[in-house]
């Protein structure tokens, strides 16, 4: 029998963290915290893309991509579907038929641990798409089961059905639902400060970088 594992679909995010959200440059969060971050092998294929959804978790495995298929009919505006491939590299599960249907049902975006096709489709369609590169071999309804809005592992990063993605050129960074907020705010904070005290430096001035260096050698001698 086949052996498919579906749970409820996980609760909207509200539009004001939506709206905080998209503020948030992922390497900012990367100053000040080390996990959650997806390897650097999921690469965007559009660039300029930034954005925060809530996790719509899908596991298929190899060569089958039923279970996406009908997740596609349970979308929501604000979700972000992420694709957990059981470790199969071969196979393309998202090509740009997918990605029409993923941004109609209001989807802001997909994460796929594995290989996508279709990429001139996926980019007419400017859905924004996060995986490990490309595939020609794609995958079909083959009805070997999967679990959806169950635990997966993305990226090799654990992720919940509702959990905050939040993903843009530099990278993806998977959050607890009740620390977004403070997460948020921390970054933007931060962002504020860094731009605050960027000011233009006049060339005849040392930067405390540089400071440090020439006075640890300066000690040596």
């Amino acid at each position: 029998m086949t052996d498919y594992r579906i749970n409820h679909m996980p609760e909207p995010l509200s539009p004001e963290l939506v709206q905080k959200l998209q503020l948030v440059q992922t390497a900012t969060v990367g100053h000040f915290r080390q996990w959650g971050f997806m390897d650097r092998g999921i690469r965007p294929l559009l660039r300029g893309k930034r954005v925060a959804g809530v996790a719509v978790t899908v596991a298929i495995p190899g060569p089958d991509s039923t279970l996406l298929g009908h997740a596609l009919g349970l979308l929501r505006p604000g979700d972000f579907v992420v694709v957990d491939r059981l470790g199969d590299d071969r196979y393309a599960c998202w090509g740009g038929g997918v990605a029409a249907s993923a941004k109609a049902a209001g989807a802001v975006g997909a994460i796929v641990d594995g290989p996508c096709t279709d990429l001139l489709e996926i980019e007419e369609a400017d859905f924004p798409m996060w995986c490990r590169g490309l595939s020609s071999i794609t995958a079909g309804w083959y009805n070997l089961g999967g679990t959806m809005n169950h635990p997966i592992a993305c990226g090799n990063v654990p992720v919940l059905a509702g959990d905050i993605v939040l993903a843009d050129e530099e990278g993806v960074v998977i959050m607890p639902r009740e620390e977004a907020n403070e997460i948020a705010d921390k970054a933007i904070a931060l962002q504020e400060m860094e731009k605050a005290s960027r000011p233009e430096m006049p060339a005849e001035e040392t930067s405390d970088a540089t400071k440090m260096v020439l006075e640890a050698i300066n000690g040596r001698t």
